[in-house]
């Protein structure tokens, strides 16, 4: 379907044609493990990339396809892959690129589960992690070397609500030869899409947004198709003959879909981090409504932030909608439609004051998630980030008195009367 279309329309159509057996105008879910071949010709055309089709629900599957040609669609990207969960699709994103003794750069403000996957799962493949501050350029300069493979960050940095800049990014990476991969969860492809801003890769947790309703857990990684893999010998996975795939160059005879296809005939065969057809049913019709959704999500945001700024229990709220934000003129031109619906706020009282904000608030839920309908709350430096010293949790965002709010799309009135007794309670 033409990515003309307004974004509106792709959501709804995109990736999907009403089913040539039997008609229905919804997806189905094809829950199957195995496909038919025609003949013996077929299924070797099939296993050598020569054709197009389905071979094995751990490779793909046509209702998790439909998912990744409307993510792709969404974010303006040439091709997609879904996998298993939001980490799973770091792995996926990074696995093409990185050999032993390979590094990437990435953002100091992360999620804390991905500065966990990165400071130390990832050196078990060999790989390993820079952690600067992207809004230091210089920095980032100075941090990438010959065994850099990407730059990696976050749109709207959880959980601080940080933004970043994009643009800057990419320029960095252009020049060292090497991509910038963005995670995207919290900003969604409504809000912003990063390959318009020099991203070459973009991750998802679907989990978040793109379902929406706390259903599900998945993640989609949507290449751009504009890196040149060949231009340099540091990708020989995709610019080189792959051992995993009897000497198959992927990027001399795919092109623009090199990454995708690489992804699924080596990523999801051998790492086998595949997404459930039922799962990716759920998230394409969580999609749907996706716009619907982040207008209420950033309304809802940006009052609720406005109230906690002017509370006299809230020592800082860290929403770049609000002027006072130091990200605000970025999230005024990177995301004219608005600056998400994840912050934190610091609470007067410290850490003990956090607890009992949690435990007094009676309409959020206090979950380990973000991008629901409902509005969440959690204390990072008790749960996500408490893997981490009080330095790097303070450097990520998630300092002891602070605490992330996911607004939902209830009454607005409702989720600031909740936060209004329960700010009582914890700082009486």
């Amino acid at each position: 379907m033409s990515t003309t279309l307004g974004f509106d329309t792709l959501a709804v159509h995109a990736g999907a044609e009403p089913d040539p057996a039997t008609g229905a105008r919804q997806v189905p879910i094809y829950q199957t493990t195995a496909y038919v071949f025609r003949d013996a010709d077929h299924a070797a055309k099939l296993f050598n990339l020569q054709e197009v089709g389905y071979i094995y629900s751990r490779l793909t599957n046509p209702t998790v396809s439909a998912l990744a040609n409307r993510v792709a669609a969404l974010e303006g990207g040439a091709g997609a892959v879904c996998c298993s969960s939001g980490h799973a699709a770091q792995l996926m994103a990074l696995f093409p690129l990185m050999q032993p003794g390979c590094n990437v750069v990435a953002s100091s403000r992360l999620y804390g589960g991905t500065i966990q996957q990165f400071a130390n799962t990832i050196r078990k493949f060999g790989w390993s992690a820079k952690f600067v501050d992207t809004d230091d350029l210089l920095a980032v300069e100075h941090a990438i070397d010959e065994n850099t493979r990407a730059v990696f960050c976050e749109t709207i940095a959880n959980p601080g609500g940080y933004v970043t800049d994009l643009d800057a990014l990419a320029r960095i990476a252009d020049q060292a030869g090497i991509p910038l991969i963005v995670d995207n969860t919290t900003a969604t492809p409504y809000l912003c899409r990063p390959i318009e801003h020099g991203a070459t890769l973009v991750v998802h947790s679907a989990t978040k947004y793109l379902t929406g309703n706390g259903t599900v857990t998945g993640g989609v990684v949507v290449d751009s198709g504009k890196f040149d893999w060949s231009k340099n010998d540091k990708f020989p996975s995709l610019s080189q003959p792959e051992p995993a795939y009897h000497g198959l160059n992927f990027h001399g005879a795919l092109g623009a879909m090199a990454f995708t296809f690489h992804s699924i005939a080596v990523g999801l065969r051998d790492l086998g981090m595949t997404m459930n057809p039922q799962g990716a049913h759920y998230t394409l019709m969580g999609i749907e409504t996706l716009s619907l959704r982040m207008q209420r999500h950033v309304e809802n945001a940006m009052t609720v932030a406005q109230y906690l700024e002017q509370d006299p229990r809230v020592e800082a709220v860290t929403y770049a909608g609000l002027k006072s934000s130091p990200y605000n003129h970025r999230a005024l031109s990177m995301l004219p439609k608005g600056a998400g619906a994840l912050f934190t706020v610091s609470v007067k009282g410290g850490y003990d004051a956090c607890v009992k904000l949690v435990d007094s608030l009676k309409l959020f839920s206090h979950v380990a998630n973000l991008g629901d309908t409902r509005s969440l709350i959690i204390h990072p430096a008790s749960t996500t980030h408490r893997q981490l010293d009080e330095a790097a949790q303070i450097k990520a965002g998630a300092a002891p008195n602070v605490v992330r709010l996911s607004i939902g799309i209830e009454d607005v009135r409702d989720i600031i009367a909740d936060l209004d007794q329960a700010l009582t309670a914890a700082t009486a």
